[in-house]
């Protein structure tokens, strides 16, 4: 699981690093809303850690512009500790709040909590008749289980999970098959072609990206 801190203060985000890399999980860091934006633009982000007082770009702000982007949990970290603060941040669409000074335990608990919670609630994706079911790794469409490939499968899920995020064929690479791009957009191109054949009257949702990869959008 990758985690993005985004906080101004360096000693807060190694803190949090340390601590989540104890856990097993990847970190990236952003010290402002512009740099975070563009971490989740070109990361495969779980959740968020997101301050709330920093430069160029505030929290709520950077909030906003996340929910435009992408659906991913997100705890508000601050040294806010108002009622109206809180409020306005679950108003907002955060998942939890904690406020400063924290315990680093105390935090990885919470994102164990949510990340467990979204496990359990989401167990499916369903738009229109396209339905996957993410416990048996299924595909139906119209009720009709469609056959696709182990690969086809990490192909649309990781679509569906980055929905209207343009990526990349490396990205594709490095997400799906494990390995950096040394030429090899042939064997994304491959089994995109494979993916929309499978997906017949949805094939469209997978747009291509002219001289970049591509983009999965609900139309």
């Amino acid at each position: 699981m990758k985690i993005l801190i985004v906080d101004d203060e360096i000693s807060i985000r190694e803190v949090i690093k340390e601590y989540s890399n104890n856990e097993g999980y990847l970190v990236e860091e952003a010290s402002n809303g512009i740099e975070a934006l563009d971490k989740i633009k070109n990361n495969n982000i779980d959740i968020i850690i997101l301050d709330i007082m920093m430069p160029k770009m505030d929290g709520y702000t950077t909030l906003k512009e996340i929910k435009n982007i992408c659906d991913v949990p997100v705890i508000m970290l601050s040294a806010r500790s108002d009622e109206y603060d809180k409020l306005q941040s679950f108003n907002m669409g955060v998942d939890d709040y904690v406020t400063k000074p924290f315990s680093p335990r105390e935090l990885m608990a919470r994102i164990k909590a949510i990340t467990n919670r979204n496990i359990i609630e989401k167990k499916e994706y369903v738009y229109k008749t396209l339905k996957i079911n993410y416990l048996g790794h299924n595909v139906f469409i119209d009720d009709n289980e469609i056959k696709l490939t182990p690969k086809e499968y990490e192909l649309l899920c990781y679509f569906v999970k980055n929905k209207g995020i343009a990526l990349s064929r490396e990205t594709l690479l490095s997400n799906i098959w494990g390995y950096d791009f040394y030429g090899e957009d042939r064997t994304v191109d491959t089994h995109i072609k494979m993916l929309r054949n499978s997906l017949g009257e949805y094939r469209d949702l997978i747009s291509t990206v002219r001289s970049m990869g591509y983009k999965y959008e609900e139309k």
